[in-house]
C-alpha cells in the first residue's frame, strides 16, 4: 500500500507542490524527501526508527485531515512507510 505519486521516501507526505520538497546539500530540491524529512542533503531526524516515524506522522496527518483520525493514520503508515526507500530492509 502506497500512497499516489509523488511522495516522500520516508514519511509519505505527499510532494505535490515545489515547497514540499526538501533540498539537497547545493540546494536543489530533492525528488525523494519532504521539507520535514530532509534539509540541506541529510535527514532531519537521523536517529529515527521507524516506529517513531510511524508516531510523528500518524500525529500530524491526523491534525492536518479533519477526516483522518489518528488511528486511522496509524494504520496506513504501519502498512506504508515500511515499504518506503528509507525503511526497505
Amino acid at each position: 500500500m502506497q500512497p499516489q505519486g509523488p511522495f516522500c521516501q520516508c514519511c509519505a507526505m505527499p510532494l505535490s507542490e515545489s515547497e514540499q520538497h526538501g533540498t539537497e546539500a547545493d540546494g536543489s530540491k530533492s525528488k525523494k524527501y519532504c521539507v520535514f524529512c530532509y534539509k540541506d542533503g541529510a535527514f532531519t531526524m537521523p536517529n529515527a526508527t521507524l516506529e517513531e516515524m510511524i508516531e510523528i506522522s500518524a500525529k500530524g496527518w491526523s491534525e492536518q485531515d479533519p477526516n483522518m483520525t489518528y488511528a486511522q493514520a496509524k494504520a496506513f503508515l504501519e502498512k506504508c512507510l515500511p515499504q518506503l526507500e528509507r525503511w526497505r530492509k
